[in-house]
């Protein structure tokens, strides 16, 4: 037996790795069976160029809780350790075995699709344990190795008994975390970090119905059917996929499938995705992955954090901003590449060269997809348009590059139902809906029914109104008239139709400057100046006599400054509004005209109740207060 000092750089380096090699204990596990399933690849890519003259079979990895000798073991039927590489690569803790490992077959050819980069990992057990012991045998034709440490740097190796090839791990639980001997916990464990690692995990067995037993059915005397119980056979319990969707081909993949792994992923999602994107590229970087899209309502605050990050099918994180653009972190799926360091801070992650390769990948990836989407079936893209349109709006604002895009799918639906592109939009209104200064007036409305006057008002001039009511809309709109040319968007119930658009022709008032002043005096006492600003205009006379707009600059500014943005302090500003009086419709001149105050202030409340109720704006005790005073009326 032998007896000697790990050589470590510090003397305390086991309460170090106890108390900072990782802020969640639970991690150990994840590292072990990394460190498991490189071990069991390596001998697969050993035997795969002849260097390795053993059979590779159909290896296992397996965990098995003691719990009353309060132990856990990890054993893996791979490549093995003689004695003297336990020496190197435990006792020895600046050596990776992984990076080595690489290094020595990066040239072979072949992918060893090693885990790797896990120098640290198997000192993680230590966080856990107060003494591990290690039993392997190489499969080179050596004696095995027991190596056993208590969590000093001192440790014992001397030979084993052991006859299978591979390595077990034994972890004598410590009295702190003896969580860790428990069933569940350990199943968790297993589902969370291991669900797809490409070996199978062995946990325990379970029993299935035996597939090749067939049940007999037989009659009593008076006819009744009897089937016979199903044969039951006990099976090991394999807790893992080792071949999950996203490490095959496309081409190899069916619609089924897809929704088949995403209720793998999501098994309490009980609504389809929509579509899916599949990632795979292998320069400049490496990278596979599958992107749902999942329904979505008018929701900024919609659950992130559904995006899995793997490394090598090991799982690292759901938590993907920095290495997906934020726009896309609303989506469902998986992401995995060996290119994204395992055991990093997150501000080195969005520092890294490479994850800023990969976050710019997937954005174009994304946006190529919605473009071939959109081309192979617009009909059904249409039908869609409102469960995505949120993450497509918020992508078109903050990645210039998707903005760029995005012209090529990105959808403007009107109030009648039809979907335009920008382009088809300009075509379509560029003749009508152009001022007298060449700008181009997109109008649009957030709520049909609300706005539904505003609306009508426009169509009477065969003016196209868009619908737009996400909750994002005002800063895309800012974001589109500021990089294409001569276009303003207004809402319909911004200004009356006239001054929205205005052309060469103006209306002649029935009015004379006299008397639009005495009208504006009149107004002016009977309508609240806190929330009105008085505007004369001459429009057709079978246009309403009163209209209440809100001036779009100041209404999306408040909303901009809502939703993040938009210019400081308007969010607090109280809602102003204008009453747009029109100067030749009869009601007006009927007011100006009437002889007694008390019928004209009457005539002006009224008419100021009705185009609230329009836009409404009547609500609780005003409400109230119109219906009491149209009862009187009736009286």
């Amino acid at each position: 037996m032998a007896k000697g000092n790990i050589n470590v750089s510090v003397e305390n380096i086991f309460p170090l790795i106890k108390k900072f090699l990782y802020s969640d204990h639970e991690i150990f596990l994840r590292e072990l069976i990394s460190n498991a399933t490189d071990a069991t690849l390596k001998l697969k890519h050993l035997t795969s160029i002849g260097e390795a003259k053993v059979e590779y079979g159909n290896p296992i990895i397996e965990v098995k809780i003691d719990k009353e000798g309060k132990k856990l073991h990890i054993i893996d039927q791979g490549i093995g350790m003689t004695a003297e590489e336990v020496e190197k690569y435990i006792n020895q803790i600046a050596f990776s075995g992984a990076e080595e490992f690489l290094d020595k077959y990066k040239d072979s050819g072949k992918d060893a699709g090693i885990i790797g980069h896990f120098g640290l990992g198997f000192y993680s057990a230590f966080m856990v344990a107060d003494k591990v012991e290690i039993i392997t045998k190489s499969y080179k034709d050596e004696p095995a190795a027991h190596w056993t440490c208590d969590g000093s740097p001192e440790f014992t190796l001397e030979e084993a008994n052991k006859q299978e090839r591979g390595t077990e791990i034994i972890l004598h639980i410590s009295e702190d975390e003896q969580e860790f001997l428990e069933e569940a916990r350990i199943r968790e464990l297993l589902t969370k970090y291991n669900k797809f690692m490409p070996i199978p995990i062995k946990f325990g067995t379970k029993e299935i119905n035996d597939p090749d037993f067939t049940p007999k059915t037989t009659k009593d005397k008076d006819g009744k059917e009897t089937t016979e119980p199903h044969k039951k056979i006990t099976v090991d319990d394999i807790i893992n996929n080792p071949n999950p969707a996203w490490t095959k081909q496309p081409a190899d993949l069916e619609d089924e499938d897809y929704k088949k792994f995403y209720r793998e992923l999501y098994p309490m999602q009980f609504e389809e995705p929509l579509f899916n994107i599949h990632l795979n590229v292998d320069y400049p970087f490496n990278l596979t992955g599958i992107l749902y899209f999942p329904k979505m309502a008018n929701d900024l605050n919609i659950q992130k954090d559904k995006i899995q990050l793997y490394q090598n099918q090991v799982f690292v994180t759901d938590n993907v901003e920095g290495i997906v653009p934020e726009f896309l972190t609303m989506l469902r799926g998986v992401i995995d590449s060996p290119d994204i360091p395992l055991n990093v801070s997150r501000s080195y992650l969005q520092a890294d060269g490479n994850v800023k390769k990969i976050s710019s990948y997937i954005t174009r990836k994304v946006a190529d997809k919605l473009k071939s989407l959109f081309n192979n079936n617009r009909e059904d893209f249409e039908k869609k348009w409102d469960d995505i349109k949120i993450v497509i709006e918020y992508g078109m604002l903050s990645e210039e590059k998707f903005f760029e895009k995005a012209d090529a799918f990105a959808l403007y639906p009107t109030v009648d139902g039809k979907f335009y592109t920008f382009e088809e939009l300009t075509n379509a209104i560029k003749a009508k809906q152009t001022d007298k200064d060449d700008k181009m007036v997109i109008l649009y409305a957030s709520n049909k029914d609300e706005q539904h006057s505003y609306i009508q008002a426009a169509k009477d001039k065969d003016y196209e109104v868009l619908l737009l009511d996400s909750p994002i809309v005002s800063h895309l709109m800012q974001k589109l008239e500021t990089s294409k040319e001569n276009i303003s968007f207004a809402r319909v119930d911004a200004d009356h139709i006239d001054n929205l658009i205005k052309k060469d022709d103006t209306t002649i008032s029935k009015l004379s400057e006299y008397e639009k002043t005495k009208l504006d005096e009149l107004l002016k006492e009977v309508v609240p100046s806190e929330k009105f600003v008085v505007q004369l205009e001459a429009m057709d006379s079978n246009a309403s006599p009163f209209m209440i707009t809100q001036p779009e600059f100041m209404r999306r500014m408040k909303e901009m400054q809502q939703t993040g943005g938009g210019m400081f302090g308007m969010g607090n500003m109280p809602e102003m509004y204008n009453l747009v009086v029109n100067t030749n419709h009869e009601l007006v001149g009927e007011i100006l005209n009437t002889k007694t105050k008390k019928k004209q202030e009457r005539l002006i409340n009224q008419s100021l109740d009705l185009a609230r109720l329009s836009q409404g704006l009547l609500k609780g005790e005003e409400l109230t207060n119109f219906i009491k005073r149209s009862y009187d009326m009736i009286k």
